[in-house]
């Protein structure tokens, strides 16, 4: 019975997810207002209860995706899901490269992420705009790297391994359906906050996502905000 739920449950998210995507898809074929847009991540995992990181364990990552807008008010407020491929994750470095105990370690999972935000137009000029929005994004890990470097007692040490995903569903925090040290859950997800300008054909973004879910299965999200992705992103699109 408990499986059969898990299961179900598992099967939900991932149904959400792909509606989402193909949805994006669908409008934007319609609507003829796709754009592509790239940009770079800067990632982190918070390291507090109350959701802060540690400034010096800022990971420089990249995203890539395509973004739609369905008019809801024209010229006024739309709707902008999207489907992006991006990089998140942290590093950790103590001591100095080259000395004793040196060890540097980063943590770079990649998503396929699905964000759905409002979004809302300032108009100041003809074809320019400012606009501010927000909304949730939903995630799936997909791949990545850990990679590990260091010296200890004078010997350098250097390796990297893929991360390994577990199917724990974040919106059963009762159930551990993978855990395990160096597994991370698969599921993410989270709210956007965005502002910007457009200039014709150009889309400039900066974007700062806010994780929901913890990283490591075996622990429960629902009592402080420790351990779940933080990024800020800085993007350029260009409307197709």
């Amino acid at each position: 019975m408990m499986m059969n739920r898990v299961f179900n449950d598992f099967t939900k998210l991932k149904g959400i997810l792909l509606l989402i995507a193909f949805t994006t898809f669908a409008f934007a074929l319609q609507a003829q207002k796709l754009h592509v847009r790239g940009g770079v991540n800067l990632a982190n995992v918070s390291v507090t209860d109350n959701g802060r990181v540690n400034e010096s364990n800022q990971l420089t990552s990249f995203q890539l995706g395509l973004m739609t807008d369905i008019p809801l008010i024209k010229s006024v407020l739309s709707l902008q899901p999207g489907v992006i491929y991006s990089g998140k994750g942290a590093k950790v470095q103590n001591g100095t490269e080259g000395q004793n105990a040196y060890f540097r370690q980063s943590f770079n999972p990649r998503y396929i992420e699905v964000p759905l935000n409002l979004k809302v137009m300032l108009p100041f000029a003809k074809e320019s705009g400012l606009f501010l929005g927000a909304g949730p994004y939903g995630a799936v890990g997909i791949g990545g790297k850990v990679k590990t470097e260091g010296r200890l007692i004078g010997a350098e040490y250097n390796f990297e391994r893929n991360i390994t995903f577990s199917d724990d569903d974040p919106t059963t925090f009762d159930e551990e359906e993978g855990t395990g040290l160096g597994i991370v859950r698969r599921f993410d997800y989270g709210v956007n906050a965005m502002a910007g300008f457009e200039i014709k054909q150009v889309v400039v973004t900066v974007n700062y996502g806010i994780g929901l879910t913890k990283l490591q299965s075996g622990t429960t999200s629902s009592e402080d905000n420790n351990n779940k992705h933080r990024l800020l992103s800085f993007t350029l699109g260009f409307k197709l």
